[in-house]
């Protein structure tokens, strides 16, 4: 037996030659060839990742198109794309606006192809996505259902394609867009790239230490109008910075940020911010007050109250309450508002001088060429609500200063907003202030009284804004100040400045509802909400 077993490892060990030739046992199987078809990890990840970029880009398509059907932004595609729930931002941004610039043409094909059923009609931001990668775009894989959908019927597709060309007498897509552009639209932010402006949240950062690190980015330069405002290079990319993701600093326009400034509230005061969403000057009113005093921020949009309350939390401005309801229903005589001293109104309204940089003219909204009566009707509406909430903030009885802004270059919006309340005003013993004395562009001179309020023009300072601040005398106002006032005949409306009247007649001809939207109050390019951590 003992024989037998050593026989039996002998034929179990190797032989000789197979040492000399190095080859291995036998009983190690041949290496097994990788399927052609297996692709690699990075081939597999970028697919993966592209599918949920597409549906995170369709969610937000989605907003952005609902907001703009009914005339109701939540917020610009900046503002919306930016979030700190956005993974990859830079792509998911260069995804919608190259999908809402080709979204005519994407309709048309999807609508004459006929190759959507009830299911993806259902999906259909979606399926505008991924027809825009799968026709202009990069290659798509069959990795999800739509993708693979579409795949299938990528021919049709480009079939459908070629014959809208074909009847259209242009040879290329890009001959087709531009058709489809606004004749005359002035770039007015080519020539002079606008710099990136940024405001130190001195609840968090001194100035100083706030330009020592960034100065680690790029240049640096104090803003001479706002203490605590820096200029930087254009096109600077701050939104991943860790000063802007912890609060410290907040990506906010220079005409925004004048806003708080001018209102002038001190440290302990109680401060009303009457349309607060996003929260940017809500949480510049509380730096501006060293987190004494009390601020009450509110926001009638539940959507938006969510986003101000991020804001107010990643800013750390402790002296802010959130109150979710319509401005015009507090009663000024209520108790709880009986030591308010200042009230900041940002009211909805057409955010027609930040169009350009909000990329309104992007939107469905903005893609008719032609004028119409809703224009008139839609800026009267806002100018009424304007008036309404103006003539509302002047009747608290304790307040002492007011600043009315908007983001718009039209007179129906401003400049007839004060002239309109006036009356009221000095009834109830206010006056116009002049906020910002060294600012040289003033209001149009549509009333006695107009050189106190501020302009900025969308061609010098590449936006428009408009500031009006007004401040309770010690005085009663004379009786005859307001006969005065009344007996005045009524003037012509002047519907543009010298500056602006390209401007605001392009603008007028490329929207049928105006320009923009600021609805909800606050939520212009100036107010970016992107200053939040990981919303």
């Amino acid at each position: 037996m003992v024989r037998r077993k050593k026989q039996t490892l002998k034929k179990l060990k190797p032989s000789n030659t197979d040492k000399t030739n190095n080859q291995p046992p036998s009983k190690t199987p041949p290496p097994q060839k990788t399927p052609p078809e297996k692709k690699d990890r990075k081939q597999l990840n970028a697919e993966k990742s592209a599918h949920f970029g597409r549906r995170e880009a369709a969610k937000i398509l989605r907003v952005i198109l609902q907001g703009d059907a009914h005339r109701r932004a939540v917020g610009s595609i900046k503002t919306l794309v930016f979030k700190p729930s956005v993974r990859n931002k830079k792509a998911t941004f260069a995804l919608i606006c190259q999908t809402l610039k080709y979204l005519p043409i994407i309709k048309e094909v999807l609508d004459s192809s006929a190759v959507l059923n009830s299911k993806w009609k259902r999906q259909e931001e979606l399926i505008y996505i991924t027809t825009y990668d799968l026709l202009f775009g990069k290659e798509i894989s069959t990795w999800g259902d739509a993708e693979k959908f579409l795949f299938q019927r990528k021919a049709v597709l480009e079939s459908t394609l070629a014959k809208i060309l074909a009847k259209k007498k242009v040879k290329r897509v890009e001959d087709l867009l531009s058709q489809d552009k606004t004749p005359g639209l002035p770039n007015f932010f080519s020539d002079v790239p606008k710099p990136r402006y940024v405001r130190v949240n001195t609840l968090k950062l001194d100035v100083d230490s706030a330009i020592k690190e960034l100065r680690k980015k790029c240049t640096v330069q104090k803003d001479d109008l706002v203490p605590d405002l820096l200029i930087l290079p254009h096109g600077v990319d701050l939104h991943d910075h860790p000063l802007v993701t912890s609060g410290s600093v907040f990506l906010q326009g220079k005409a925004s940020s004048m806003v708080a400034v001018a209102l002038g509230p001190q440290p302990g005061w109680q401060v009303l911010d009457a349309c607060s969403a996003p929260g940017n000057k809500t949480a510049h009113l509380a730096a501006l007050m060293k987190g004494k005093g009390k601020i009450v921020a509110c926001e009638l949009n539940a959507d938006r109250v969510e986003l101000l309350q991020k804001t107010i939390n990643v800013a750390g401005a402790k002296n802010v309450e959130v109150h979710h309801g319509n401005f015009l229903n507090i009663d000024p005589e209520d108790p709880a508002y009986s030591k308010l001293r200042a009230i900041l109104l940002d009211p909805s309204c057409s955010g027609s001088g930040t169009a350009a940089e909000r990329l309104d003219h992007l939107l469905p909204s903005h893609m008719n060429n032609k004028a119409g009566v809703s224009d008139v009707i839609r800026l009267t509406n806002l100018s009424a609500f304007q008036k309404k909430a103006l003539k509302h903030a002047l009747s608290f009885p304790t307040v002492e200063r007011i600043v009315y802004s908007t983001c718009s270059i039209h007179q129906l919006e401003n400049e007839d907003v004060i002239k309109s309340v006036l009356p009221t005003a000095l009834k109830n013993g206010f006056e116009l202030a002049t906020p910002f004395p060294q600012w040289s562009r003033r209001g149009l001179p549509v009333f006695e009284g107009s050189e106190h309020v501020l302009r900025m023009d969308p061609v010098e300072d590449k936006e428009g804004f408009f500031i009006a601040l007004f401040v309770r005398k010690q005085e009663e106002c004379k009786p005859n100040q307001l006969r005065n006032l009344k007996k005045r005949k009524p003037e012509m409306p002047v519907p543009f400045t010298r500056l602006s009247k390209m401007w605001l007649l392009s603008l007028m001809l490329s929207s049928p509802h105006g320009v923009g939207c600021c609805a909800g109050g606050g939520c212009c390019p100036g107010e970016e909400s992107v200053c939040l951590p990981t919303s």
